[in-house]
């Protein structure tokens, strides 16, 4: 009887490591904006939003719920986390404080892939 309660704990255990193990992938998308003045100098306190925009069934565009915004910090970068895939329109913007003061604007693209990080530069003009 022995022979036989060893064989069935060798298979209850045998059961539970394979079933019992799962390895959980990481499917964060990740975004690091770097937003740089004409010069290539970082922007602090730059506004950076992310964007998706989408075709409509007539042929034009809207924006889509899924949206994001931060402000650089002192070395010109913000970071986002997605849960999902995506590609995403970025528009910074930074007011300067001299006078006259002026709106200076970047744009980009992003795309983010599951489990993996993007990074992207955006000039001011």
């Amino acid at each position: 009887m022995k022979p036989i309660a060893f064989i069935i704990a060798g298979f209850l255990f045998a059961f539970l490591i394979l079933t019992g193990s799962s390895c959980e992938k990481n499917t964060d998308c990740k975004a690091t904006i770097t937003v740089v003045d004409s010069t290539g100098i970082p922007v602090n306190n730059a506004a950076v939003y992310l964007y998706a925009t989408i075709k409509t069934s007539s042929g034009g565009t809207v924006t889509a719920d899924v949206k994001a915004n931060a402000t650089t910090d002192s070395g010109g970068e913000v970071k986002f986390t997605f849960k999902l895939p995506a590609i995403y329109d970025i528009r910074a913007t930074f007011i300067t404080t001299t006078a006259p003061t002026k709106t200076l604007v970047g744009t980009g693209i992003i795309k983010l892939e599951e489990g993996k990080g993007s990074n992207k530069t955006v000039t001011l003009k």
